[in-house]
């Protein structure tokens, strides 16, 4: 899994670096599912596929696998018009989880392609603190207003900062187990 997450970083790195990411659909199942791809291809053949068998984490189960196309469409039609809106939406796509494995790293891309391209903001993730983030997903089922807080509090017009979003990135894995030292190996 460590040679995975590695090589995972660097398809996000690589993701910002070429400018690909400016190729990605905004707020739409396909742009999730392209950014998925990106992050993971060669390292799962489920790389950029929608998830077929039901999943749970925690006790938690994700969006049934028999709806998740309906669920999907539904999710992609929700409006874009304010931060709530988009954290609603966020919300709804962390349940939905429409990847076997991945859905974390993948859809905080997604969030911030939708945020920087509908309110010219993104999450400063270096400073989203990883305990109270993941309490906060894990409560964001039922109410959104802990996880809107937390990131509102961490907003950066800094849209274009190449340190801000890879430092972000950074975070991003470390919020899934990747150890940031890992990467000075």
């Amino acid at each position: 899994m460590k040679n995975n997450d590695r090589k995972s970083i660097e398809n996000a790195f690589r993701l910002i670096e070429s400018n690909d990411i400016e190729r990605i659909e905004i707020g739409t199942t396909k742009g999730l599912v392209q950014i998925h791809h990106y992050l993971f291809d060669g390292l799962y053949d489920f790389a950029g596929k929608i998830r077929t068998v039901n999943i749970s984490k925690g006790g938690f189960r994700f969006a049934n696998a028999l709806y998740l196309n309906e669920i999907l469409i539904k999710i992609e039609q929700m409006p874009e018009n304010s931060f709530e809106e988009i954290i609603s939406k966020y919300v709804e796509m962390n349940i939905a989880h429409p990847f076997m494995e991945g859905n974390g790293r993948a859809m905080r891309i997604w969030l911030d392609l939708i945020l920087k391209s509908r309110l010219k903001n993104l999450v400063n993730w270096q400073y989203v603190d990883k305990s109270l983030y993941l309490q906060a997903m894990e409560r964001s089922p039922i109410n959104d207003l802990e996880l809107r807080t937390l990131l509102s509090q961490n907003l950066t017009e800094e849209i274009e900062n190449r340190e801000v979003i890879f430092k972000g990135i950074e975070q991003s894995y470390y919020y899934e187990g990747y150890k940031k030292e890992d990467n000075d190996d």
